[in-house]
């Protein structure tokens, strides 16, 4: 979700070099941006890249105190008592979507203005794409297919994040012949081979392979989860179910998708089928 944010940076002439997890290193390969992951000397890898500007997407005391140590100036949202470490404290507005949140970061940051873009357009690389169209055809499956997401993994105020409907969802679509595709990712291959008893279930790849797996798709059908934001990030067709997260702060950004339920309660799985139909025969 901070896609918008980080190309208004780079439209306005910014170097980036994001720091993060390993697995999204490959999800960025195909921009023109630095890409560092730190396992451990954290502070001291900081300062080996020689910057003295940061912008924190985090709210975290930890990362300010990492970026301050390491000598770097950063711009940041003033929340968990971290104000007097980052070089510029932006006041929270709790109610924007993350997109917003994010992109507003930026915007001060850069010290422009603009509106926020209504959809996220995630470059997929050609040779994602080619390991997607192989792992496709090496399990049968062509155009159209189906791609469900049944897991959200945790606890929401103490409740579940996943919709309870993908089996019986799975079993109408594939006995109306349709082609079903699951790709599960790191440890959950048993949990949606057990959702969706039948579908082709892919093997575990990295996430810029799912992208493309999801932007081949005519439909996806998602939890609010990450891969959920994948799909909406590569443009494809979903219907994201909410049940007990804020549809406001986290559904997925993109005018491709279609919100059923919202934070107060699951829809009825009518509800969730027929917009399954009406987004196929559209």
């Amino acid at each position: 979700m901070a896609l918008p944010a980080l190309e208004l940076l780079a439209d306005h002439g910014f170097a980036l070099t994001l720091a993060g997890r390993s697995w999204a290193r490959d999800l960025f390969s195909v921009y023109p941006w630095t890409f560092v992951s730190f396992a451990s000397s954290r502070i001291q890898a900081l300062r080996a890249l020689g910057v003295d500007k940061g912008l924190l997407l985090t709210n975290s005391f930890g990362t300010a105190l990492e970026f301050r140590l390491a000598g770097i100036s950063s711009t940041g949202y003033a929340r968990n008592a971290r104000s007097w470490l980052l070089g510029k404290a932006i006041e929270v507005n709790v109610s924007h979507h993350m997109v917003e949140y994010y992109y507003k970061l930026a915007s001060v940051h850069a010290g422009t203005s603009s509106d926020v873009p209504r959809d996220m357009r995630l470059h997929v690389g050609e040779p994602a794409q080619k390991r997607a169209h192989d792992l496709l055809a090496t399990h049968g499956v062509g155009a159209p297919y189906i791609v469900l997401c049944p897991v959200a993994v945790g606890f929401h105020r103490g409740r579940m994040k996943a919709w309870d409907g993908f089996k019986r969802l799975n079993g109408e679509l594939l006995a109306a012949g349709r082609q079903v595709v699951a790709m599960p990712g790191p440890t959950e291959t048993a949990t949606v081979r057990n959702a969706l008893p039948g579908a082709i279930v892919l093997p575990e790849s990295d996430v810029s392979t799912f992208g493309a797996v999801l932007a081949g798709s005519c439909l996806v059908v998602a939890n609010d989860s990450g891969s959920g934001h994948l799909a909406a990030a590569v443009g494809a067709r979903l219907i994201s179910v909410f049940g007990v997260t804020e549809p406001e702060k986290t559904r997925p950004w993109s005018t491709r998708a279609t919100l059923i339920g919202s934070g107060n309660g699951w829809p009825s799985y009518a509800e969730v089928r027929s917009a399954v139909d009406v987004t196929l025969s559209g």
